[in-house]
């Protein structure tokens, strides 16, 4: 009877994950920052208002930049 033996090297990188708790919080924390950013933009207001064509706009790239950064964040 043979017996298969697993390096613990390999055990280790089965039981890894590839985001940490960490990296969760950090992507929710972008989607909530992406759904202000979206709902700056809703209303009855003048469409050329200040708020709805610059400071949204800018609050959802950033909102999509910090995710990346918590996608790539090791």
């Amino acid at each position: 009877m043979t017996e298969k033996k697993t390096s613990s090297a390999t055990q280790d990188t089965k039981s890894e994950l590839v985001f940490t708790k960490k990296n969760y919080q950090l992507l929710f924390i972008s989607i909530a920052i992406v759904v202000v950013g979206f709902l700056l933009m809703i209303g009855t207001t003048d469409i050329y208002d200040l708020r709805k064509t610059l400071l949204a706009p800018m609050v959802v790239l950033f909102g999509f930049g910090f995710g990346i950064y918590a996608i790539l964040k090791k």
